[in-house]
């Protein structure tokens, strides 16, 4: 299988690209991580996100801890060809390890950062933290 559409990628030095998940249907932004050669290729392989760790320095199966996997549908890189964009079905409806359905739940409001969502579960009830 050729993979020169890998070969195409803007990898940074540490070989990894950002890479945003957006909810396939609503369009909503749910959250940024990271990939690297590996993950993209599990990624398509699987139809399922997998982002690498930085924090962990290993791959990182969306939703292998809390159930809230991310299937994939569509796959887009940017006209840079540095950034990437996941069109998901977010299971559960949740993507952030918060609880909530996104990520990006501050707004910056009068140079203040105000929450404009709340979870919908306990994230110690997601990762069953006591």
């Amino acid at each position: 299988m050729s993979e020169a559409w890998l070969e195409q990628i803007q990898w940074n030095n540490d070989g990894l690209i950002p890479a945003i998940a957006q909810d396939y249907q609503t369009g909503e932004i749910l959250m940024m991580a990271w990939m690297n050669k590996e993950s993209l290729e599990l990624t398509v392989k699987e139809q399922r996100a997998i982002y690498w760790s930085r924090s962990r320095n290993k791959l990182w199966r969306k939703g292998e801890e809390s159930g809230h996997v991310q299937k994939l549908h569509d796959i887009y890189l940017d006209c840079d060809e540095d950034v990437l964009l996941l069109k998901v079905e977010q299971v559960g409806n949740i993507a952030c390890h918060t609880g909530r359905v996104s990520c990006f739940y501050r707004k910056l409001q009068q140079n203040n950062w105000v929450e404009t969502s709340t979870p919908l579960k306990d994230p110690n009830e997601i990762y069953h933290k006591s």
